[in-house]
């Protein structure tokens, strides 16, 4: 069986910055372990799979060891491949999920935009053993959804910090988005790292700015923000919070056009 292949730098107007995803069109869907194996070959962040249904498409995810509920920067790039490869006739694409429920993209000339769920911190503060892993105390810590929220002070505090990965897999489903007030135009910055899911540190996360949007939009009083995830990569996002649902915003970039024989 051939598998087309496409891998697309999202979050980023650049190649070789923002973050790569694979994205698998399939006429059906595989069985699990198949697709599983796929997303350790590839070896990155995650790998996206989707099948048509009707005028849209059944989408999910896969780190390179687990299925995840939600992710932001694949469901970018598989809206990248429907508006600009597949479908580019297509202004939007509407993409159904298992977890996440109806997910959308459209697309504005150069730019995509993502129709996705808020989620704003539910209380805290977060596990101290996250917290400790982390290298250093934050300002405060909140938990969403299961995701431990750490908020520092400057950006120069996120830029830092040097977790120990080892330490955080000792904690059971244990993830964490580290966070600070942004400068020059840019709102707030962050980096998001999840040891347990196979990703030690995500170059640029949509799903974390599920959580980062109303955060921030609380805290600064806006509900239209200028992110920046500031790994190794980076990565740039425009941000609106609407009611409880969050615009995510950003450019991606084609890298690779191939095919898999499995």
């Amino acid at each position: 069986m051939r598998i087309p292949l496409y891998q697309v730098d999202a979050f980023t107007s650049r190649l070789f910055g923002g973050n790569p995803a694979a994205v698998c069109p399939l006429a059906e869907w595989l069985p699990d372990v198949t697709m599983q194996a796929i997303a350790a070959e590839n070896n990155l962040a995650e790998t996206a799979f989707f099948v048509a249904q009707g005028v849209g498409y059944l989408l999910r995810w896969f780190t390179p060891t687990v299925e995840v509920e939600l992710c932001g920067h694949a469901t970018l790039a598989s809206g990248y491949v429907v508006t600009h490869i597949l479908r580019p006739e297509q202004r939007s694409v509407r993409f159904d999920t298992l977890k996440a429920g109806p997910l959308e993209v459209t697309r504005d000339r150069d730019l995509l935009a993502m129709d996705f769920p808020a989620w704003p911190p539910e209380g805290g503060p977060a596990d101290p053993r996250i917290i400790s892993a982390l290298g250093k105390p934050p300002a405060e810590s909140l938990v969403a959804r299961g995701r431990t929220l750490a908020v520092y002070q400057r950006v120069e505090d996120v830029a830092a910090l040097e977790p120990d990965f080892a330490a955080m897999r000792r904690v059971p489903g244990a993830n964490a988005i580290v966070t600070a007030p942004g400068r020059d135009g840019t709102d707030f910055v962050s980096r998001y790292f999840a040891p347990n899911h196979g990703v030690d540190e995500d170059p640029v996360t949509g799903s974390a700015h599920c959580v980062l949007t109303p955060y921030w939009a609380k805290r600064l009083g806006k509900n239209e923000l200028t992110a920046r995830q500031v790994s190794a990569r980076g990565g740039d996002l425009h941000c609106t919070l609407r009611g409880d649902r969050v615009t995510l915003a950003g450019h991606a970039v084609l890298y690779l056009e191939g095919t898999i024989t499995v």
